[in-house]
């Protein structure tokens, strides 16, 4: 097939999905691995973590688990035990994100060499993720994690590295801002692990070494736990806000009674207001003690009550948490019902991809809101 033939092919393709809406983003995670890409199975093997208590980590198993029968997860995925880093995979999560009418996927980001505490570095899998991304008309925008001895120093080199890197990649997510400058936008997960005087060295316009009206210059987005992270976001110059987690009344910033309260704070400030939804909580498969923070998807209630609340809120983005968090059991990616040695949860009596239409409803609903005017297309 010539090159012109199979770009009409995938326009032809393309047309079927609803547009992407480019304020409705989904955290994103490249971890996952399995033998054969990866040698091995990665993550779907996830450790049962103990509790901290001594006395209670004693009531419950520890043990690894045996994909690919058996996963670090209550819900078992259409695909499989899948490899983040295979080409097939990659191309069936952009179709999935384009069918929900998601614009913009935020990869879960470490530095290279560097992985979370049961990984191996993703670093190497963002090229192919974008290339795809940018086939489907989709962006990307980073979410970096809080890697081991994360502070300001560290913080700048790989600040510069992502924007060095893939800053030029037509895929890479840029916003305007108030300003008219064409930016980056980077959430940092964990923000409130460096203090404000850390992170003002570089965000505040005040200081010697800061990334301010320099070539990497960006939005960066602070994660909201406690009200009290309120004041020291400020204090840091972070230019918005984000609450990623998906278990209303988990924490300040996922209560959504307080989430009108924090629209006035962001737009007292000029804060960017990004608000994080999820279709539920699990994570008893690798958390086997936390039940009490167990949100059940009342079959799709629970998303549509959390996305009716957050449009009621008026952010300026959306965050879906998450498209692919399968430890936690937040994902929309298609689930299918399994049962073996592990029985597994399901979207019965739904079909595997609810979470991704009723995610493209609300994106309609939040798109013909907004229209896209300060995104980079």
């Amino acid at each position: 097939m010539t090159d012109s033939a199979q770009s009409d092919k995938l326009e032809a393709a393309l047309r079927k999905f609803p547009p992407p809406n480019y304020y409705l983003h989904a955290f994103y995670y490249t971890w996952y691995g399995n033998p054969k890409f990866d040698g091995k199975y990665i993550h779907w093997d996830h450790p049962q973590l103990p509790h901290w208590d001594l006395k209670v980590a004693q009531g419950y198993p520890q043990a690894r688990h045996v994909p690919p029968e058996d996963i670090g997860a209550n819900f078992y995925p259409s695909l499989g035990a899948y490899s983040s880093r295979d080409p097939s995979i990659i191309e069936s999560h952009m179709q999935q994100l384009r069918t929900a009418a998601i614009g913009v996927l935020v990869v879960s980001w470490y530095p290279p060499n560097m992985g979370d505490d049961n990984g191996e570095p993703t670093d190497d899998i963002v090229p192919l993720l974008m290339e795809v991304a940018h086939k489907y008309h989709v962006k990307v925008a980073f979410h970096i994690e809080p890697y081991k001895g994360r502070d300001e120093v560290n913080m700048l080199t790989n600040v510069k590295y992502i924007i060095d890197k893939y800053g030029e990649h037509p895929a890479f997510f840029k916003y305007q801002t108030n300003t008219g400058k064409l930016l980056p936008l980077i959430y940092v997960y964990d923000s409130y692990l460096m203090n404000s005087e850390q992170w003002g060295k570089l965000l505040k316009h005040t200081d010697s070494n800061s990334i301010r009206d320099t070539p990497y210059d960006a939005i960066f987005i602070a994660l909201l736990v406690e009200e009290k992270h309120k004041r020291d976001i400020l204090t840091a110059g972070f230019d918005g806000v984000y609450t990623y987690f998906a278990t209303n009344g988990f924490s300040y910033g996922s209560t959504q009674r307080n989430w009108d309260s924090l629209k006035a704070f962001c737009e007292d400030n000029n804060l960017i207001y990004i608000l994080s939804v999820g279709p539920g909580y699990i994570d008893t498969g690798v958390r086997p003690w936390n039940f009490q923070n167990t949100r059940n998807r009342i079959n799709g209630k629970y998303y549509e009550t959390s996305l009716s609340a957050a449009l009621q809120a008026r952010p300026d983005f959306i965050s879906i948490t998450s498209f692919n968090e399968w430890h936690e059991g937040t994902q929309i990616e298609m689930a299918i019902p399994k049962t073996g040695p592990t029985v597994y949860m399901d979207y019965l009596p739904n079909k595997p991809a609810i979470y991704l239409e009723i995610t493209r409803k609300w994106a309609a609903i939040f798109g013909g809101e907004r229209g896209n005017g300060r995104i980079d297309p």
